[in-house]
């Protein structure tokens, strides 16, 4: 038996073949060096970026000591941002569909406290959120975690990055000091070791690379003049012409801009960033990860959490600082045996941020004169898809087939007309094909889910 089979584990048979139907056929590197340990109960610290197949790497294991019938917190995961914890809670939620009547809830701030209330009212067996929603919850004793079995940190680098020690630390406070505890970052500086020092009992280390690797990411670095770098990026795009693109900036500011100029000409774009509502941050990402928006222009912290299968292209508006920051960001292209591509601009004062690169990469970088890229002036991005919002969801018991068998029987659509459905608590967002928008619409003006009427709109 191979030593990355998910069958050299001690966990249930209906587990194995729940991950089997996932498309789990054999273990990344993080799991099959972690996982063990993990089962066993001892702590972990795990360096590993995204991509790594973390989340199963601690889902598989946490699960394995849940009791269903006790309706208490008996795991909690920490997460930096919003966005990652809902791609946490969901990816939890699959590998948790082989046992019963376990409740997973989310706990983050931009949504209604009365609401996460009431559900940890009715019992959660696992609880994924950001630190300061978790500590408004302990403090006004919604939540109890007397009864906690598992706690993980994931992405802690970016935590402690985001200010979060001193609320982490009240809540690490306020669990059971015999709970098993799991620590996953990309990066390991002093902070996270002093971390690991005080809230981990002999903790087994595992350090992995993350799953891409630089061979199949072509890099390219360009260096241009201040005053040049719009021209320089839209250079970019009518000689690379990929189909889906993230763009990383330093500030919110640079983000608005950039969207801005590429809007201009004629690339649909959409910013992330801090500034931008929860709401508008949600509906931002839905409409990437569903292929209605193909390019986004973002900062790193706002990037935190992207659900992207595929994605052709990063580029770096501005190069970070940090080599490993640069690492990070461009390992979102090249993933799943695909090639992918990041493009970087720089100008003079910038070069020791290339040399950085170069000493971390140890191999040179590739750089190449931004003039000699043929242009195609015609080009530009509207994509195919749209997103529409209809006003139910999980909490009207509404499921993604409730939504594409109304889409496909009642309104007439094919199933290659429509695209991702995301489900959230009280809405539900549907990318389709933008020529049967109109379609869509009509069927929507009278017609139901699940013997519902629901209200749609276009999301743009």
């Amino acid at each position: 038996m191979a030593s990355d089979s998910f069958s050299t584990l001690s966990i249930s048979s209906a587990q194995i073949a729940n991950l089997d139907s996932l498309g789990y056929k054999k273990m990344t590197a993080v799991q099959a060096q972690g996982l063990p340990s993990v089962l066993e109960g001892k702590d972990l610290i795990a360096r590993a970026k995204t991509g790594s197949g973390k989340t199963a790497a601690f889902g598989i294991g946490l699960l394995e000591k849940i009791n269903p019938r006790f309706f208490g917190a008996q795991a909690l995961i920490l997460c930096p941002t919003r966005e990652l914890a809902d791609q946490v809670g969901k990816e939890i939620r699959k590998l948790a569909r082989c046992i019963p009547n376990i409740k997973v809830v989310l706990l983050c701030g931009g949504k209604p406290f009365g609401f996460q209330k009431a559900s940890l009212e009715h019992g959660a067996h696992i609880i994924v959120g950001t630190p300061g929603r978790i500590q408004d919850h302990l403090n006004r004793e919604t939540l109890v975690l007397d009864g906690l079995k598992t706690l993980v940190l994931d992405e802690a680098d970016r935590m402690l990055d985001m200010g979060f020690s001193e609320v982490i630390n009240e809540i690490i406070d306020e669990t059971p000091k015999n709970r098993q505890t799991l620590l996953f970052s990309a990066t390991y500086p002093n902070s996270i070791e002093k971390m690991c020092a005080s809230i981990l009992q002999n903790p087994v280390t595992v350090s992995v690379e993350s799953e891409h690797q630089t061979s199949v990411i072509e890099q390219v670095f360009f260096k241009v003049k201040e005053h040049d770098r719009n021209d320089a990026l839209l250079a970019l795009f009518e000689h690379y012409q990929p189909e889906t693109t993230v763009v990383f900036c330093h500030t919110k500011i640079q983000c608005d801009e950039v969207a801005r100029f590429l809007e201009g000409h004629g690339i649909e774009a959409l910013a992330i960033h801090g500034d931008l509502e929860q709401r508008d941050r949600d509906q931002v990402l839905i409409r990437f990860a569903n292929k209605s928006c193909s390019v986004l222009v973002a900062t790193d912290v706002a990037a935190r959490g992207l659900d992207i299968k595929s994605l052709s292209a990063v580029v770096n508006y501005e190069l970070p600082r940090d080599p490993d920051i640069y690492v990070h960001r461009i390992g979102r292209t090249g993933r799943a045996g695909e090639k992918g591509i990041a493009l970087s601009l720089f100008i003079n004062s910038e070069k020791m941020r290339v040399n950085a690169i170069e000493d971390y990469q140890d191999k040179p970088c590739q750089l190449q004169n931004i003039d000699s890229l043929s242009r195609d002036a015609k080009f530009s991005v509207h994509p195919t898809m749209a997103t529409m919002q209809i006003d139910v969801g999980r909490k009207n018991k509404i499921r993604p087939g409730d939504i594409l068998g109304a889409l496909t029987g009642d309104a007439g659509l094919s199933g290659s007309q429509i695209g991702k459905i995301d489900i959230f608590d009280i809405a539900s967002y549907i990318a389709i094909d933008r020529k049967a928008l109109r379609q869509v619409l009509d069927y929507f003006a009278n017609g139901k889910i699940k013997g519902k009427l629901v209200r749609a709109r276009m999301i743009s």
